[in-house]
């Protein structure tokens, strides 16, 4: 296996915590030293079908992004499918696995200066079929950049924890980048954490403040999430989602929610509502929206003329069967992912890794 293409490991101390806005920021950052950067996720857990393949979802991202040069199924060699494990458990094909990962790090790193490899999960995810991240980094070869979540005690306890199990592999971790920290305490909680860190012997090498765009959904996202349909306005599916509200009030009170921004969630016949955000669109000077979109929640839809007028305005509307404390529920918990062509929070994810980590210090340790 190729031993000689430099290389990283972007792990995380939790699913979701950053790791592939940290491998796209670092991607781009690193092209500025180096012309061909190549790519690998080894393991995938959210994957979605390319000509016939499973592909993970982040690889796709990247490649679609940077144009990598390198073929998907070298850069994305295992999907977790949903039988996945049960079927490794009943028949071990460790060894097959194996192979299959080493052998697509040296296609994914053939005339490449540099590789990031992007992890999946914490550091023990995977163990059950014997390719834990620790696992996977030890078989290429790769030293380790941790993310962890904005804070102080509890991200540096989790990284603790990451830790030793990367050290029981023998995989040098190089490095911690804290995401998503709250602006106003930014300066409060980079100095304690890297004093605490220090005290771990580990490094600080990035801190990255939250960044409100990176964590709003679009209406596409929504809508899938709610297993909704759009009505109307499906064109603007990348528009983005500021604020949730339920509109169970009356009219009145609910107009006082209708800022630009704000999703307004409530049940399909209360017509008032619908109504009410039909006129304040009509109204609004504000970019042609008041609100960002309606959810007309309960399997339920207006009558005719409110129907026809809301497939002729300006208001994004989906239908869900969920009820409205459903869709609001889903809505809240929901993953955003960065997707292919969303260039402005992409273009966001390159200048936050490009001013707040120290990639040359990084670069140093390995």
């Amino acid at each position: 296996m190729n031993s000689v293409t430099p290389r990283i490991f972007v792990a995380a101390t939790e699913q979701n915590a950053g790791k592939t806005t940290t491998s796209l920021g670092l991607f781009s950052a690193l092209q500025k030293t180096r012309q061909r950067i190549g790519f690998i996720k080894p393991v995938g857990q959210r994957f979605v079908e390319v000509e016939g393949k499973r592909i993970d979802e982040d690889t796709v991202l990247i490649d679609q992004t940077f144009a990598v040069h390198t073929p998907l199924e070298a850069m994305s060699p295992i999907a977790v499918e949903p039988d996945f494990t049960r079927r490794y458990i009943e028949n071990s094909n460790n060894e097959f696995l194996t192979r299959r990962i080493q052998n697509s790090f040296d296609r994914a790193a053939w005339e490449k200066d540099f590789v990031i490899i992007e992890g999946t999960g914490h550091a023990g995810v995977g163990s059950v079929f014997d390719l834990s991240n620790a696992r996977v980094a030890k078989l290429l070869g790769s030293k380790v950049l941790l993310v962890a979540g904005g804070g102080i005690g509890k991200p540096i306890d989790e990284v603790a924890l990451n830790k030793a199990l990367f050290d029981k592999e023998g995989v040098e971790l190089v490095g911690v980048i804290l995401n998503k920290i709250m602006p106003a305490k930014f300066d409060y909680v980079c100095d304690f954490a890297r004093r605490g860190l220090e005290r771990l012997g580990i490094d600080l090498v990035g801190a990255i403040p939250e960044e409100p765009i990176l964590a709003n959904a679009t209406l596409g996202q929504i809508c899938k999430t709610t297993r909704g349909q759009f009505i109307n306005g499906k064109t603007k599916s990348r528009r983005r989602v500021q604020k949730v509200v339920i509109g169970a009030m009356n009219s009145g009170h609910a107009m006082e929610h209708f800022k630009p921004g704000t999703l307004i969630i409530t049940p399909g016949d209360r017509e008032d509502v619908i109504l009410a955000a039909l006129s304040s669109s009509t109204l609004s000077d504000n970019d042609g929206h008041a609100i960002a979109g309606l959810v007309l929640s309960g399997d339920l839809v207006p009558n005719s003329p409110i129907m026809e007028l809301l497939k002729n305005s300006d208001v994004p509307t989906i239908a869900s069967p969920l009820d409205s404390y459903t869709v609001a529920s889903s809505i809240h918990s929901m993953t955003v992912k960065t997707l292919p062509g969303d260039v402005e929070k992409i273009d966001k994810i390159q200048s936050l890794v490009d001013r707040y980590v120290e990639v040359d210090r990084l670069l140093a340790k390995l």
